[in-house]
């Protein structure tokens, strides 16, 4: 895990790419990559590639970035330095391609990910980021064709934003190190973003807070040319996977117990693929147990698992810690547990609205249990993100069907809804949550009840929280109701609508890019098994039948049975009392969207984000 920097000065006009400049981005970086750092500039000054290294694979300093290597002579005879790469990630699978490339006479001089990387992209060019499995953001420079190459991994667990001003293209693994850089973030505010912010609690890709910086897509490359010549290509996309998966299943695929068993062993042993030691987050949850489980069971003795509590809810039907211990006893990992109390969230607070590159109303928790495993000397941990979106662990998946089925069975109805908001709708938002009162206008399609339901302000309210006209125009910009309902668009059963809006906003906006900021603010490395291509391929056919794998399927992979409290265990979330500890009197957790705590804590992470 690293983070990246790179400028190239495209257009014949742009000014020289300046060592400042680079060196200022890569040292806003410094925790994601603590263990060294690199950079190069070409001898005209039209390109630079900078690393900041946090050393998983080969830690010896032959894999120490910018890499360079010399083409091999498919194209003209053995160009001396012709490709150079800065990346951030991992790629688990890049021993089967170094064997596949070797068997085709490619050389390698070092052991790492990264030098795989290279050769592919010489012999497939934009098509090997489809055949990497990790996650991955990096940039290739191509000295013969004069071209930068930029890409990303399928669900974008890794970030890489962009900045173009017209002539010079400016790339970093953050939001706040381009800005550090001094010439990106300047042209002003992107209402799209805010209004992102708003409805979601988060910022929907690919905008940022900033008009001028946008994320580059997950599951997507580009390539940009001398002169400014454009090429992008979208290789992945989840929902399209599962598209697949349903024409699959109308041939009557299911899955066998053993089937399950296998995909989600295959790849926990993938991510392990490493030269340090892999811990786990464990919480009394099914996902994280599970993971546990079939670590402990896949890597043997010394498997080390972490547990985050809270002092406020210890002895509480809330406490996740001695569900946890129990899981912990029974598989004999080495544990850690610690418990927090509000005294540290106010100790961390500068800190974490600092390390957090894009506001989110989330990720404390994973950066209060990512810090107890960096201080128990981890480099990488595994998490069981995912779970819920692939499993149908949130309750979205019965609630957003059921609604848009009966609301919009109705005829009219969304206009009925519409005048029964205005007229009705600030009484309605003085007695409980502003959402009832858009039930009728917003639940008759997916779309509008994925919005009920995740939503933090109402499309309403946008207004009276942010400048009208900055409202309208990110309204327009963003158009999320559009969005939302194209997330959809020829998917066929109710559960892979719900999973790929869940995938596809809630997973990629806020949790994927929460636990990237919330680990690298302690260097450590979060490995999700469970959102992961392989997998999702593998299942695909068998989420689109009648008798699709849950939680409950998942949970009884492990050859050593589950603890039956967890197993039994209804789906509660992951609480963190945020609200109680900014002094809120509401008495709602993270995980409720719409409360009046939680907005108030939105209000102050926006505010530290502009600041």
């Amino acid at each position: 895990m690293c983070g990246i920097a790179a400028l190239f000065a495209y257009h014949p006009d742009a000014p020289p790419v300046t060592l400042g400049e680079l060196m200022d981005i890569n040292k806003a970086m410094l925790r994601r990559g603590p263990d060294g750092g690199g950079h190069w500039i070409d001898d005209k000054s039209r390109v630079g590639l900078a690393h900041r290294r946090l050393a998983i694979i080969d830690l010896s300093s032959d894999a120490a970035q910018p890499m360079v290597i010399d083409g091999l002579g498919n194209d003209g005879g053995g160009e001396k330095g012709r490709y150079r790469i800065t990346y951030n990630g991992e790629v688990y699978n890049f021993r089967a391609l170094r064997t596949e490339l070797e068997r085709q006479g490619v050389p390698f001089r070092t052991q790492s990910d990264t030098e795989v990387i290279l050769r592919l992209y010489e012999r497939d060019g934009a098509e090997m980021a489809g055949q990497l499995r990790g996650m991955f953001a990096l940039a290739i420079w191509d000295a013969l064709e004069q071209s930068l190459f930029l890409a990303r991994d399928p669900f974008g667990i890794k970030p890489l934003y962009v900045a173009d001003d017209g002539r010079t293209v400016r790339v970093a693994s953050q939001v706040k190190a381009l800005i550090a850089g001094g010439r990106a973030g300047r042209v002003g505010p992107n209402p799209a973003g805010h209004v992102g912010f708003a409805l979601f609690g988060s910022v929907p890709d690919p905008h940022t807070l900033y008009a001028d910086i946008e994320a580059l897509p997950a599951g997507a490359t580009l390539t940009i040319e001398r002169g400014g010549m454009r090429r992008s290509t979208r290789y992945f996309d989840p929902a399209k996977v599962l598209a697949e998966g349903e024409a699959a299943a109308r041939g009557g695929a299911t899955l066998k117990a053993s089937e399950l068993r296998e995909l989600l062993l295959d790849s926990v042993r993938h991510h392990f693929v490493a030269d340090v030691p892999v811990g786990v987050f464990l919480s009394a949850g099914r996902d994280s147990a599970t993971l546990a489980a079939l670590a402990a069971e896949d890597q043997g003795a010394d498997l080390r698992t972490f547990t985050l509590g809270f002092e406020e809810f210890e002895g509480s039907h809330l406490d996740e810690v001695p569900l946890a211990e129990t899981v912990a006893e029974q598989y004999r990992t080495r544990q850690h547990t610690e418990r927090i109390a509000k005294l540290h969230f106010d100790a961390a607070l500068p800190e974490i609205l600092h390390a957090m590159d894009q506001p989110s109303i989330d990720g404390v928790n994973t950066y209060f249990v990512a810090r107890v495993a960096a201080h128990g000397g981890l480099k990488v941990a595994l998490s069981g993100l995912g779970g819920d979106e692939l499993f149908g662990g949130y309750d979205s998946f019965r609630q957003v069907p059921k609604m848009a089925g009966l609301i919009g069975a109705v005829p009219g109805v969304a206009a009925l809804g519409k005048a029964f908001r205005v007229v009705f709708g600030p009484a309605i938002a003085a007695m409980t949550s502003p959402k009832y009162a858009g039930l009728l206008e917003l639940g008759g399609s997916y779309a509008g009840a994925y919005l009920l339901r995740r939503g933090l302000f109402m499309p309403w309210e946008l207004p009276h929280v942010m400048d009208p006209e900055m409202a309208r125009a990110g309204w327009e910009a963003l158009q999320p109701m559009v969005r939302l309902q194209a997330t959809t668009a020829g998917l066929r059963t109710p559960a892979n609508k719900v999973r790929a809006l869940e995938m596809g906003w809630y997973m990629l906006n806020q949790l994927l890019r929460d636990a990237d900021w919330a680990g690298m603010a302690h260097s450590l490395e979060i490995r999700v098994p469970l959102v992961d291509p392989v997998l999702l391929r593998g299942l695909a056919p068998a989420l689109a039948g009648h008798a699709a794998p849950d939680k409950r399927a998942m949970a009884g992979t492990p050859a050593k049975r589950l603890p039956g409290a967890v197993l039994d265990r209804p789906k509660t979330g992951f609480f963190v009392p945020v609200e109680r500890w900014t002094q809120d009197s509401a008495a709602r957790s993270t995980r409720h969207p719409g409360g009046r705590g939680l907005r108030s804590w939105a209000t102050k992470v926006l505010a530290a984000q502009a600041a």
